[in-house]
């Protein structure tokens, strides 16, 4: 049976002792989530934008929604947010990536693949996690768009007051 506990230190250190069963060992490394074809899955979110990311270890190529990435990210900018989890991991040209995104517009959808690209590096690297992590690019950026109010033109913003 357990052991009687007189005082807070007893009680303390009886924790410290016992440890639950499907806690992960001292020197436990956390092992790699890849599936048949070696492939590592995740989902990214980013405003009304949900994007799903496949990557496997190839050329670098990215393919969006069947287009290049060039193709569907025009602009400059959002080609770079989709590279930052790769350039931090420096892992720049080692994978290929196939990526589905849907909802929101072209900003929030490059947001969404950056979220996405970075859980799938860690699923497919976990000892990727921490650099990543640092970065805060495996944090969800929760801000989306502020509802519109009944008596208000948008969110916040008042219809033009005139006195006549």
């Amino acid at each position: 049976m357990a052991e009687e506990v007189k005082n807070f230190s007893d009680l303390k250190s009886t924790l410290i002792k016992a440890k639950p069963a499907n806690a992960p060992e001292e020197g436990a490394e956390k092992k790699a989530n890849r599936d048949s074809k070696g492939r590592a899955y995740a989902t990214g979110r980013r405003k009304n934008a949900i994007a799903r990311v496949w990557i496997k270890p190839g050329s670098g190529k990215i393919t969006v929604n069947g287009r290049d990435a060039e193709a569907y990210f025009a602009r400059p900018v959002l080609r770079m947010i989709l590279q930052q989890p790769l350039v931090v991991a420096k892992r720049s040209g080692q994978y290929d990536l196939i990526v589905s995104v849907a909802g929101g517009g072209l900003s929030g959808q490059a947001g969404a693949v950056r979220h996405g690209l970075a859980k799938a590096l860690t699923h497919y690297e976990p000892e990727l996690r921490s650099p990543l992590k640092k970065e805060g690019f495996l944090t969800r950026d929760s801000r989306v768009v502020e509802r519109k109010k009944y008596g208000k033109r948008k969110a916040r913003r008042s219809f033009q007051f005139s006195k006549r």
